[in-house]
């Protein structure tokens, strides 16, 4: 199947369950790909038949930094439900959310986490 891909948005928020994760903030990492059929934009280079990539952008930052969620999970939840919901012609999602340094003791690369919703 066709997709776009968002990869690699930072975000600046204060989504946690730690008192301090929501007063002092942290970055946040988001990837997303919507898939649906992009042949017809592809023929005809008309926009209105896929998906204005610069609009998901400005989905994905409305929501990471204007609400706030004690879990990731809920943040990326949100953020597929939303996307579904904007455009029709979406068939599936994949949201990919990263919290590069959540207050952890330890050594590792990040925490993350990545769903897949289907429109049913």
């Amino acid at each position: 199947m066709d997709k776009i891909q968002l990869k690699n948005m930072e975000f600046y928020a204060y989504h946690g369950v730690l008192p301090e994760e929501n007063r002092l903030g942290q970055s946040f990492k988001v990837d997303m790909e919507l898939f649906l059929n992009l042949a017809p934009a592809g023929q005809t280079d008309d926009l209105t038949l896929s998906i204005n990539y610069a609009e998901a952008y400005k989905l994905v930052k409305r929501i990471v930094e204007e609400e706030q969620y004690k879990l990731i999970e809920a943040l990326a939840e949100r953020i597929a439900q939303d996307a579904l919901d904007t455009w029709t012609q979406l068939e599936e999602v994949l949201v990919k959310l990263v919290k590069p340094n959540p207050p952890i003791a330890g050594h590792y690369d990040y925490v993350a986490v990545e769903i897949r919703r289907k429109r049913s």
